[in-house]
């Protein structure tokens, strides 16, 4: 009979690449998580333990236990009538915490300003944004990523820690909401145009209008997912499903 230390030596065992492998339910949860990322899982979908369960190849003690996690992170909803569905769009939330995101940005912007060294980060944001439009990706997938951390890079060159952790935490609850900017293609574009000129105000020391930027760039983002319809959602899993691997 094997004890708890027994199993978790087993969970922690090497895959045959020696790497250790993850824990199913954080497979699991990864799989539902970029299901939802990638509207395969519409918001309002019905989820069954048993058929999740069934497609991983998984008890439903794993699927459960993503699940809870998943709900935790407010992605799943338990409905009345019981069971599990993809939480419906919150926009009162997205809005509260995208306020949330401006303060903490803007505050991050002014630390950077004031800051008597130029941190390394900025120019390698620079390398990114401030490009010909022929280097430019179109690529959906890879303009949210790069957008994430470019947000992500200017809070963490402030040199906060916990402003930083804050915006970690703000940016996971909106990330679902924010990967919808990018299925427009000329959202892409203003993007590469709105985040360079933040980026120019930074090098000059502009704290005002960098802030101002960043705000009227962020309020953007916020004013198009604020378009979407289930009409919408449904375009951009089939633009999703699309773009190449």
């Amino acid at each position: 009979m094997s004890t708890p230390a027994t199993r978790n030596t087993a969970a922690a065992k090497p895959a045959a690449s020696g790497r250790p492998r993850m824990p199913l339910a954080d497979r699991v949860h990864d799989r539902l998580k970029a299901d939802i990322f990638d509207f395969r899982l519409m918001p309002g979908d019905r989820l069954s333990e048993n058929e999740i369960a069934a497609r991983v190849g998984a008890s439903r003690t794993p699927v459960r236990e993503a699940l809870f996690r998943l709900q935790r992170e407010g992605y799943v909803e338990t409905p009345a009538g019981g069971g599990w569905q993809v939480r419906r769009f919150d926009f009162a939330r997205f809005d509260e915490l995208y306020e949330v995101r401006v303060v903490i940005e803007s505050a991050a912007v002014r630390r950077l300003c004031a800051r008597a060294e130029r941190p390394a980060a900025l120019a390698e944001l620079e390398a990114v944004w401030q490009v010909p439009t022929a280097r430019r990706t179109t690529d959906s997938t890879r303009a949210w990523h790069l957008d994430e951390q470019f947000h992500a890079g200017l809070v963490a060159a402030a040199g906060n820690d916990e402003m930083a952790r804050m915006h970690r935490d703000v940016t996971e609850r909106i990330r679902v909401i924010r990967r919808l900017d990018f299925t427009v293609s000329a959202r892409i574009a203003a993007t590469y145009d709105e985040h360079a000129a933040i980026l120019a105000a930074l090098a000059d020391r502009r704290a005002a209008a960098a802030q101002r930027l960043l705000a009227a760039h962020i309020e953007a983002s916020r004013r198009e997912v604020r378009k979407i319809t289930l009409e919408g959602l449904y375009e951009a899993r089939a633009a999703l499903a699309d773009t190449p691997a």
